[in-house]
């Protein structure tokens, strides 16, 4: 099996069968494509701009290690039933209607990722224009020129991916070691930050955030592996690579140079190769964003209302409401995104950790499916599991009022802890109503 039919998604709603697992080589590409981009830059460079170097990758561990607990955890789960984190949850504590909910929020939350990039790819075309543009005329345009583009499938665009990765490493391996070379290398490592100050568990927080939906949906590639050592080694690995080593990097160009614009960065350190990377880069991933964010949800709403809804329509206006949070500046709120991300999503995986190896509520049944290769039907599915809604929404509210700690790793504990005791309470009521009976 090839690495490009894992990105078909040929097994959306069914099991992937042993005959179409892939090789480690190839999982392991797909995976680490996603965590190796601009997205992840910017995390790293933020944080270089707002805490000192050891400060930086200290919460770069922190944050990596909550993101190896959610990504193996769920990763192991998506390999043993082959199923993708939209289909598991039906089975791990949310229900059919829970499970749709959280596909809403997840394309809800690339559409924010969306803005974010647009953002970037709007403050380059600003560069490329000399003035001719304003920002938020560039924000517009390069909008809506991405949604006309993903909406009526233009293949071309598959070309900036080929060009933009490996240039985009060139470009920070050329300023690292224009930076690492010069007089003042010396200077970042004991160097006071230039940005506004941030403490560690908001640092760590957000290190999650960056990529806590990516960890999350680990079932969806893992579901091609062959074994528990693969997973391993997938996950293991592009989380070094993609947040240590990518971070490390953007940490030291950041702290030396003074700044988390990365715009800046490219361009003043590269030129207009610099800015011409940004630019690809940028399509690049807004181009997967739009496109996840108006799959999922088309297949959330679906799941909820048993009816299909427009593919276009949904791209459309998903398109256009990430070009109006560009306009109105996301850009500007990266930080407070991110950490929002990195205590909303880790309840869910929590719950469904908890779910699938604690309480293991629903394993029976996917051990007797799984024999058969085929699904539990629709007379087996939960259609809504309130205790897992309402751990979500109790850990979430732990992780945003509780900050003593790590966020992330607060809303995460609470959430499963939360779910565990209204099982545990439910079985103890049941037990009485029949022996009352």
């Amino acid at each position: 099996m090839q690495g490009a039919d894992i990105n078909k998604n040929d097994h959306a709603y069914n099991r992937v069968p042993t005959s179409s697992r892939a090789s480690l080589l190839n999982a392991t590409l797909v995976r680490m494509g996603m965590m190796t981009s601009l997205s992840q830059f910017m995390v790293g460079a933020t944080l270089g701009h707002s805490m000192t170097f050891g400060q930086a990758m200290l919460a770069t561990v922190l944050g990596s290690i909550i993101l190896e607990i959610v990504s193996l955890g769920m990763g192991l789960v998506g390999m043993k039933e082959g199923l993708c984190t939209s289909l598991l949850a039906r089975w791990c504590g949310f229900g059919r209607i829970g499970s749709g909910i959280i596909g809403i929020f997840i394309a809800l939350s690339l559409i924010g990722w969306f803005g974010v990039q647009n953002s970037v790819l709007a403050d380059g075309l600003l560069h490329a224009s000399q003035g001719m543009l304003n920002y938020p005329a560039a924000a517009v345009v390069s909008g809506l020129i991405i949604t006309l583009l993903v909406l009526y499938g233009f293949s071309a665009l598959s070309w900036t991916a080929k060009i933009s990765v490996p240039l985009f490493f060139l470009v920070v391996l050329y300023i690292l070691y224009d930076i690492v070379s010069g007089p003042d290398v010396i200077n970042f490592w004991d160097g006071q930050p230039n940005g506004p100050a941030m403490s560690l568990s908001q640092g760590a927080t957000m290190v999650a955030g960056g990529c806590i939906v990516g960890a999350l949906i680990s079932p969806d590639i893992s579901r091609y592996c062959k074994n528990k050592n693969h997973v391993l080694f997938m996950i293991t690995s592009s989380i070094v690579v993609g947040e240590i080593i990518i971070n490390c990097m953007s940490i030291i160009v950041a702290h030396a140079l003074g700044t988390a614009d990365v715009v800046t960065i490219m361009s003043h350190s590269a030129g207009w190769i610099g800015l011409v990377t940004v630019i690809l880069s940028a399509i690049k991933v807004n181009d997967v964003n739009l496109y996840s964010a108006s799959l999922g949800l088309a297949t959330a709403l679906e799941g909820l209302s048993r009816r299909k809804w427009r593919y276009r329509w949904l791209t459309l206006l998903l398109g256009l409401t990430g070009t109006m949070l560009s306009v109105l500046g996301i850009i500007g709120h990266f930080v407070d995104f991110l950490i929002f991300l990195g205590v909303l999503f880790p309840p869910i995986a929590g719950i469904m950790l908890v779910d699938y190896y604690v309480l293991r509520t629903h394993r029976t049944l996917l051990d007797a499916t799984r024999a058969r290769h085929a699904l539990p039907d629709a007379a087996s599915t939960p259609v809504i599991g309130w205790s897992g809604i309402v751990a979500w929404l109790s850990g979430s509210m732990v992780g945003f009022a509780f900050h003593l700690g790590i966020p992330s790793l607060n809303s995460l504990l609470a959430a499963g802890l939360i779910y565990w005791l209204l099982a545990e309470v439910k079985q103890k009521l049941a037990m009485r109503c029949r022996s009352d009976a």
